[in-house]
């Protein structure tokens, strides 16, 4: 198995952690173009981290611009074995207010601009989505927060909208119809491309606020936002760094099923692969197309 490297996606403070070596900034090129920023190299204790800003720093890439094939194909080519995604979330449940952290286990996908795979024609792979993210990861992301005496439930439902706009009062009463837990605009297609990568990849809602179902929304000031957001970054740093003492140290990675996902997914024959396209996807699944 490769050394452990654990990459994380979200926002540009993350990687702003005590103790961090060896730190840098990474240019990577890959056959999608260029992911959403550089990627923040660094070591701590034993732990290799990777961070990318998903809408870049400073926030310049609105959600339906990010090249989320790009951003998962850079992390591939570094090396990354891991992928946290970290995402700010509107809360769709009572139960879950803001400051609350959602260890994610399903996805609704409501986007409709993003392309969504990795492959196409010349190579078609159809990769398993019946559990979108891995469950190893999480429970170490769960134990980590539990740990912390983090506000947290382990298991629920990411609604995954376009945007830029939030939703409707009628949609927002739809998606908790559907017993969805939170709402956001980024973890999808990022999550159907971690795995098509082979990657193993956990997703973290950290509720800013309530959705616009809530009677109290509209009460809501940006002022509160701010200082949720403020929180549930520190709750992050703290996070990013147990996870990935604990990555160093897990013997049951190397045989987490995410790492074989593409073992029974190609089903263009050898012999009728585009080699164009196979020499592009090289990054991300080599180890099937040896």
């Amino acid at each position: 198995m490769s050394t452990p490297l654990l990459a994380i996606i979200g926002g540009s403070g993350l990687y702003d952690l005590p103790g961090l070596t060896d730190t840098r900034w990474e240019t990577v090129s890959t056959p999608w173009g260029a992911p959403s920023d550089q990627i923040f190299r660094g070591r701590l204790g034993q732990a290799e981290l990777a961070f990318l800003p998903r809408h870049g720093r400073g926030h310049r890439i609105p959600p339906s611009e990010v090249n989320y094939r790009a951003n998962i194909a850079a992390l591939k080519q570094l090396g990354a074995t891991d992928v946290l995604s970290l995402s700010a979330v509107g809360s769709l449940r009572a139960d879950l207010p803001p400051g609350s952290f959602v260890v994610v286990d399903q996805f609704i996908d409501r986007t409709t601009q993003r392309a969504g795979s990795f492959f196409g024609t010349g190579l078609v792979a159809h990769v398993s989505l019946a559990h979108p993210v891995c469950p190893r990861l999480g429970s170490h992301v769960t134990a980590a927060l539990q740990a912390q005496g983090v506000p947290h439930v382990r298991g629920g439902t990411y609604l995954a909208i376009e945007g830029p706009q939030f939703s409707t009062l009628a949609e927002s009463q739809l998606y908790r119809s559907w017993n969805c837990s939170v709402i956001g605009m980024t973890n999808m297609p990022e999550a159907r491309l971690a795995r098509e990568a082979e990657l193993c990849y956990a997703s973290v809602g950290m509720v800013t606020d309530f959705d616009c179902w809530h009677p109290a929304h509209d009460a809501v000031t940006v002022d509160a936002v701010i200082q949720v957001l403020l929180g549930n970054a520190q709750t992050a740093r703290t996070l990013v760094a147990s996870l990935a003492e604990t990555i160093t140290q897990d013997a049951s990675a190397a045989a987490c099923p995410c790492r074989h996902a593409l073992d029974h997914a190609l089903i263009t024959a050898p012999d009728a692969r585009d080699p164009a396209m196979v020499q592009r996807l090289r990054g991300v699944a080599g180890r099937v197309l040896r």
